[in-house]
């Protein structure tokens, strides 16, 4: 496969819409559809999406060098508990891994405290004799006897699948390999991940969830991936279907049914992708990306055109903006911060009066009230209609017939009538409820990051980013925003853009001041071995990058920090500079080292990736003149609430330059960019559209 296909598909799934996304080259986009998520099999939705961006070029797929998917069936699986039933294996002595968990509360005075769920219950947990020291040396061999006792309780308890996680199984496998093989010689229809494999690192709980999410999910996405394969193939296509994973790369379908874990918030780094790709064509080095959908809101912080990334994640937290509160995984992940507001989020009024929105969304099915499917509960879109900010005209596409009555009915009953409110005064209360919401998930994970948001440019897009953007900037205290070229599918684009690649991490316990130097040269070329092998299914023979790098504390410290290492093979030269490497990144996060401490070195990480699609530098910005728009319509006006007439301009009507003084509503086949009264938007040289605040903005 070439880097450079004549024609590349990207499908990316998400709770509400499936955004399509037909590319010409490098980054020409010749078609883009979004289509209604089809949750019973969402397959037929991408075959919809797929044939209307095709038909709209005159294409087949046939014609297609290169197709990339995102799904988030394996998020909503593991957050609906819509998985395998699943048993885990431990080592004998360590039952209760998930039970212990990290002994200690999330919320620790919280006396009606929800635990999380590890989807495995005790009486599913089993055990087998056998133990490896930390080192990797076998202390007792696997006992053989056990295994046939251990099948039948396995199938005695229904398992459909299981989770092996044996200690120290990160140094040494054998005895996982061993259990798996065996297991799967006497029922070869059992689903079995092992630890060793899917999460081949230190911390036993982690690991273990980890590997028990893997098998939970593992049937569901086997089940899909060969059913898109089958009508995909069925209809022409010859190329290979790669998927889109959490750390922002590529892997083949082989991969991803192995590794399905790797797949969660496969959609959102999409987004992180395409925002990072136009950071870098616009010479901007701190951003803020966020990405509105249907669903949820997502928010990642970008700084000199990479994404933050992190190497463990939660899912289905107990408690939202709780640290502990989920279940955790360990995963490479472009590190974001998800909450439960996009345009489905449901609007209601709790039984003490007050207006409350999502995290509940009403999906596409049944969808918002104004979408005519069944909805009745109001959300953030029927405000957004309800106040002016979207147009009935050409929604989706005009693929979907909005009933601006039902909206309007909706908010008066639900929301209006209990609050003493009229409809356009519910939804400007959703509005201002959700856009605070928002704006206080970036202040939180900026502080986190301990980055501050006020120097960021907002890059916006999804279905609903670019109506939002103006209106989370002014409550995050943001004054720049970038809106792309089809930005309503901007996942999808975003997709194309990164690069086929695999990372592998290993736990390997050495001190920097005594490293050995051969043992650790040794893992590293086995790494990027098994990470070629994945590479080379979808690559082919394309130029690739490889990546190393240590994960390094203080001794005794808990926790680690990622020092990128030579790519090379390491010489005892080298350790003075990563000592120097690790105490300014030290002094970077918590403002100084510590001096005379030893530095020890836990996990090691190997990654081995094609190059990023090239980066199309922004020109001179052209002269600018003011765009007169010849139709306006009526808003409430976002800033102070009043009766305005805004700009009412299609995007496809602006040329690089033309300027636009807020209120406006720039339209676009599957979005609306609302331009707020304190903002004005001009079109840079690349076609992005540029919002910038300013002071006035009340009514006149």
């Amino acid at each position: 496969m070439k880097l450079s296909p004549r024609l590349r598909l990207a499908i990316d799934i998400g709770g509400t819409f499936t955004d399509t996304v037909l590319v010409s080259g490098h980054d020409r986009i010749v078609g883009s559809t979004k289509t209604l998520t089809t949750h019973k099999n969402p397959a037929l939705g991408a075959m919809e999406g797929a044939r209307h961006v095709l038909a709209q070029a005159d294409h087949g797929l046939s014609e297609i060098d290169g197709f990339v998917h995102g799904t988030t069936l394996a998020t909503n699986a593991l957050i609906e508990k819509r998985g395998a039933r699943v048993a885990t294996v431990t080592t004998e002595g360590f039952r209760d891994i998930l039970e212990i968990a990290y002994e200690r509360r999330y919320a620790q005075y919280d006396l009606s405290l929800e635990k999380p769920d590890f989807l495995v219950p005790r009486d599913r947990a089993f055990t087998i004799p056998e133990r490896m020291s930390v080192q990797g040396q076998v202390l007792r061999p696997l006992d053989k006897g056990a295994i046939a006792p251990l099948l039948e309780q396995i199938v005695a308890c229904g398992a459909e699948a299981v989770a092996i996680c044996l200690l120290h199984s990160y140094a040494n496998p054998a005895h996982e390999h061993r259990l798996r093989d065996s297991l799967l010689a006497a029922r070869p229809g059992l689903t079995v991940s092992i630890s060793s494999e899917v999460s081949p690192e230190a911390r036993e709980f982690e690991r273990l969830s980890t590997t028990v999410a893997n098998a939970y999910i593992q049937p569901l996405m086997a089940s899909y991936l060969e059913r898109l394969q089958s009508l995909l193939q069925a209809e022409g296509l010859v190329c290979p279907i790669l998927m889109m994973t959490a750390g922002g790369g590529m892997c083949t379908l082989d991969t991803a049914t192995r590794f399905p874990i790797r797949l969660v918030e496969s959609g959102p780094a999409g987004g992180a992708i395409l925002a990072a790709h136009i950071a870098a064509q616009a010479g901007l080095d701190h951003v803020l990306s966020l990405d509105v959908g249907g669903t949820t809101a997502k928010l990642c912080l970008i700084d000199t055109a990479q994404p933050q990334t992190s190497r463990r994640f939660e899912i289905a937290r107990a408690a939202r903006f709780i640290k502990g509160s989920g279940m955790p995984v360990r995963i490479p992940v472009i590190e974001m911060i998800e909450i439960g507001a996009g345009g489905g989020s449901i609007a209601g009024v709790d039984r003490l009066g007050r207006l409350t929105v999502g995290p509940k969304s009403a999906g596409s099915e049944p969808g918002p009230a104004a979408f005519g499917l069944g909805g009745v509960a109001p959300t953030v879109t029927d405000a957004d209609i309800e106040l002016g900010f979207l147009r009935p005209e050409g929604f989706a596409d005009g693929r979907i017939r909005i009933d601006t009555q039902a909206a309007h009915v909706a908010l008066g009953e639900q929301i209006g009538a209990p609050l003493d409110l009229s409809a356009a005064e519910a939804a400007d209360g959703v509005s201002r409820i959700v856009q605070e919401s928002m704006a206080s998930a970036a202040r939180m994970h900026a502080v986190e990051s301990g980055k501050d948001l006020g120097s960021r440019t907002l890059i916006a897009f999804g279905g609903n980013g670019p109506l939002h953007a103006s209106r989370l900037a002014r409550s995050a205290g943001v004054a720049r925003i970038l809106i792309p070229p089809n930005p309503g599918v901007g996942s999808a684009v975003g997709f194309l853009f990164a690069p086929v690649s695999f990372e592998i991490v290993r736990s390997r316990y050495a001190r920097l001041g005594t490293l050995p130097v051969a043992q650790i040269n040794a893992l590293f070329a086995q790494m990027l071995g098994e990470a070629e092998v994945v590479v080379a299914q979808g690559a082919g023979d394309a130029e690739r990058l490889t990546r190393r790098s240590a994960f390094m504390r203080y001794a005794g410290q808990g926790h680690e920090i990622e020092i990128a290492l030579p790519d090379r093979p390491l010489t005892h030269s080298d350790l003075p500079a990563l000592t120097e490497a690790f105490d300014a990144e030290y002094r970077n996060q918590f403002s100084r080292p510590v001096p005379g401490m030893e530095i020890e070195i836990l996990n090691w990480s190997a990654r081995v990736s094609t190059h990023s699609t090239p980066v199309r530098k922004c020109v001179e910005n052209p002269k600018v003149r003011d765009h007169i728009a010849t139709q306006s319509t009526p808003i409430i006006c976002d800033v102070d609430g009043t009766p305005r007439q805004a700009a009412l301009v299609k995007r496809e009507a602006l040329q690089p330059g033309d300027q636009i003084e807020g209120p406006a509503l720039i339209t676009e086949p599957q979005t609306t960019t609302l331009v707020s009264s304190d903002f004005k938007a001009q079109v840079d040289a690349m076609g992005n559209l540029v919002l910038t605040r300013h002071a006035k903005g009340g009514a006149e």
